[in-house]
């Protein structure tokens, strides 16, 4: 039976089209739960940049493509509500808690945890991730072989407790820890978006570690009020927060924003990680002109420091292209408050709306040769991420990932070390190494074996690589100006450390621009600030005399 137009128009539009097929009571549940990529990229070559599924009773529309993630990211809450979208998350966290929390009271749990992945902070991780992958590896010998997946999870949890919840986690609660992280992380079921209080023995082992974990919190509160030194980590930090109103948090709410702050810092590095080292094995050529950019910058022993890990293009090109082809969220998620309106199409009130990562970056005309693994597309040359909104591994807009430049330190910190040590080779069929769709958060098949062999010793190191290039101005060009997109712009206060000049963040997170037309002796500073602004909210315009 053919639709009317009557039927499918509203005031403002037309709704998105429908895929085909959707069964009684399970819509397209069989299909999107078998391979959820493949059936969002059917969708999206089927239907285009816009159209609805159906998972059970809920109505899905998937936006895929720059101009469309561009409309979902830069949506207000008002009108696509993250929250709603991640109650699944709410046994979790707690309630009351970031996701589950009212709009102004999430917004003072997130700005209380943003001072611990500022700029100032963050210089000191990379010392706390070399040491801690410096000790995994102490045992290894020569060779050997392990499964990578599991190492890295190790490895994750481990520079993640340690450089953002403190030493109690890290090593008074080692183990325990390590097991309440993993009943909290196998709740994060597909079914918890439609039936999270489920009796399920996996749920049940959920809510029993979120209850376990709140009585340590407790118990390390108590300890701590006793010492006369204050620890400087994200956990001391919301001990001494506090609501505008003066309120402190309370325990369940310190637990949740805790396990908030490990989802974000090792929940998706893990798999990113892995997937770094499989792609290098795979390809022994670029794996060999990783190493010689490491080779050259660090030498045997070199330090490794937060400015020099901004100094490695090639490693940097490498992650770029593992969280293209391997983003760790495969869609996001939010629900539409308020009819929203994209090119010629509705999406009424009630629905839910989706990005997909996973969908737009394997689009042709954005990323030519879509599944090919190229580490060139970054280069100052091609730059095929320019495009606003087309490279989305960690989100966009005013809710992409607080932890994505933490995330970033973490991995290049772990392969500055891991990748000078050892080499590796796959020990199945390269073909073996798939993702595994059927976790929520995607990470390759396990098991994921891979032999070590340790590298010889360098009898020599080439000289020092300097990536960075000083760009000369022209004669006509008088001064600059700074341009900030707001909504981006999260606090890290990364430009305030590279350009103090320039730039001022408060305590609150606000940046100001301290010169509206700044003099060409400030411009390299400014254009550091660019460069190393994580969430890319600064553009800097030369202008001509």
């Amino acid at each position: 039976m053919n639709t009317t137009n009557s039927e499918k128009t509203s005031s403002k539009g037309q709704e998105p089209p429908k895929m085909p097929g959707a069964l009684p009571l399970l819509g397209h549940m069989v299909q999107f739960g078998k391979n959820p990529f493949s059936y969002m990229m059917n969708l999206r070559n089927t239907l285009g940049e816009i159209g609805e599924f159906r998972m059970f009773h809920q109505k899905m529309v998937l936006m895929t493509g720059p101009e469309a993630n561009e409309a979902f990211f830069r949506a207000p809450d008002a009108q696509l509500d993250q929250s709603q979208a991640y109650k699944i998350m709410t046994p979790i966290f707690g309630k009351g808690v970031v996701f589950d929390a009212p709009p102004h009271k999430k917004d003072q749990q997130l700005k209380m945890l943003m001072p611990v992945l500022r700029d100032k902070p963050m210089r000191g991780y990379a010392q706390v991730i070399m040491k801690e992958v410096e000790d995994m590896v102490a045992d290894w010998g020569d060779t050997g072989e392990i499964d990578l997946l599991e190492f890295m999870k190790e490895l994750t949890i481990y520079t993640s407790s340690h450089c953002l919840l403190g030493d109690e986690f890290r090593y008074e609660l080692n183990d325990e820890f390590a097991k309440i992280y993993h009943d909290l992380e196998k709740g994060v079921n597909p079914l918890a978006f439609v039936f999270p209080y489920l009796p399920l023995p996996v749920f049940r082992r959920r809510d029993k570690a979120r209850a376990r974990l709140q009585e340590l919190v407790t118990g390390i509160i108590a300890k701590r009020a006793l010492k006369t030194e204050k620890s400087d980590d994200a956990f001391q930090l919301l001990i001494d927060s506090k609501y505008d109103d003066g309120t402190p948090l309370s325990a369940h709410e310190i637990t949740g924003m805790l396990i908030g702050t490990i989802f974000a810092g090792h929940h998706t590095t893990a798999g990113t990680a892995a997937w770094t080292l499989l792609e290098l094995a795979k390809r022994p050529e670029q794996l060999a002109v990783v190493l010689h950019e490491l080779d050259s910058h660090f030498g045997v022993d070199g330090e490794v420091t937060f400015q020099s890990l901004r100094e490695i293009p090639v490693l940097e090109s490498v992650i770029k292209e593992v969280l293209r082809l391997h983003p760790p969220l495969i869609f996001l998620i939010r629900k539409v408050m308020k009819d929203f309106h994209f090119k010629g199409y509705t999406i009424k009130a009630g629905k839910y709306v989706c990005a997909s990562p996973r969908v737009s970056h394997r689009i042709a005309e954005v990323f030519p040769e879509p599944d090919k693994f190229d580490i060139g597309r970054y280069s100052e040359e091609r730059q095929e991420d320019a495009i606003p909104f087309s490279w989305i591994a960690f989100g966009g807009g005013k809710h992409k990932c607080t932890g994505n430049a933490f995330a970033m330190l973490q991995l290049k910190a772990i392969f500055s070390i891991l990748l000078r040590r050892y080499t590796f080779e796959l020990v199945d069929d390269k073909d073996y190494y798939q993702d595994d769709f059927t976790q929520m958060v995607v990470q390759p098949l396990s098991p994921c074996r891979v032999k070590y062999v340790k590298r010889i010793a360098l009898s020599s190191v080439v000289e020092k690589v300097e990536t960075a290039q000083v760009q000369e101005i022209a004669p006509t060009e008088s001064h600059f100006q700074i341009k900030i997109d707001r909504e981006l712009c999260q606090g890290h206060a990364t430009c305030m450390a590279e350009a103090p000049e320039l730039f001022q963040v408060d305590e609150d997170g606000n940046l100001t621009v301290l010169q509206d037309n700044p003099d060409l002796a400030l411009l390299e500073k400014a254009r550091q600030a660019e460069k190393y602004c994580p969430t890319k909210a600064i553009i800097i315009n030369v202008k001509n005399s």
